[in-house]
């Protein structure tokens, strides 16, 4: 199970500033909204559907500039051919805390110091989707599957003139900490240095934990 009630709720942790969102991956997207829902008390709002690549999110706020992602196969529009599902969510057997989007400051900057420190994200790509209410958004992200150190660094996205997607009406969480886990803390954490953004990790299997305080209690999703 990845989201679990935390029976006491620990002190928070500075969160990286810049964070943009956290990306929860599902393959069964009904099922998991439907666990969410039970878990936290919140009814993650419609995001849009990713025409062309098969999925569709849902949306819930964790502060004025960040949101958690619940992304999961589109049951109506498969993928185009030649195109595959982001994040690898098609060899998905269960929910996952996958991997986290910051906003840099300049894109491209970020983009070439975090592969010169080992986590190379590709060529910058356009993409967008519509709201549910029409309204477009348009964003410039630097993204790869597999992702470079199981999803622990981060990848680099702007939205540039675009509304942010907590500009629209969501259910609202407080993101009490947010901490990664690798066998290999040490190169993380030069990838996280290069690209100017802090993140606790420690040694173990790849991963991240998230922390969040929700209508019905705390919340670990990992």
């Amino acid at each position: 199970m990845t989201i679990q009630a935390l029976s006491s709720s620990p002190s928070p942790a500075p969160v990286e500033p810049r964070l943009d969102h956290l990306v929860y991956a599902t393959p069964n997207l009904a099922a998991t909204v439907t666990e969410f829902r039970a878990a936290t008390g919140l009814d993650p709002a419609p995001g849009g559907r990713h025409v062309g690549r098969g999925t569709r999110n849902l949306l819930v706020g964790l502060g004025p500039s960040s949101y958690l992602e619940i992304i999961g196969p589109d049951d109506e529009l498969a993928p185009e051919p030649g195109q595959q599902m982001p994040f690898g969510i098609a060899d998905l057997e269960a929910p996952r805390l996958l991997t986290w989007a910051v906003h840099p400051v300049d894109l491209e900057a970020a983009v070439a110091a975090s592969a010169g420190a080992g986590a190379d994200l590709g060529a910058i790509a356009a993409m967008g989707r519509d709201r549910p209410d029409g309204v477009r958004l348009a964003w410039r992200l630097a993204t790869t599957y597999p992702a470079p150190f199981g999803g622990v660094t981060p990848f680099l996205i702007d939205w540039g003139t675009s509304p942010h997607p907590t500009a629209a009406d969501l259910p609202n969480a407080r993101l009490l900490s947010l901490r990664g886990m690798h066998p290999d803390p040490v190169a993380v954490s030069a990838v996280l240095d290069a690209i100017g953004v802090r993140l606790p990790v420690d040694a173990g299997p790849a991963g991240l934990v998230a922390v969040i305080d929700t209508p019905a209690g705390v919340v670990e999703l990992r």
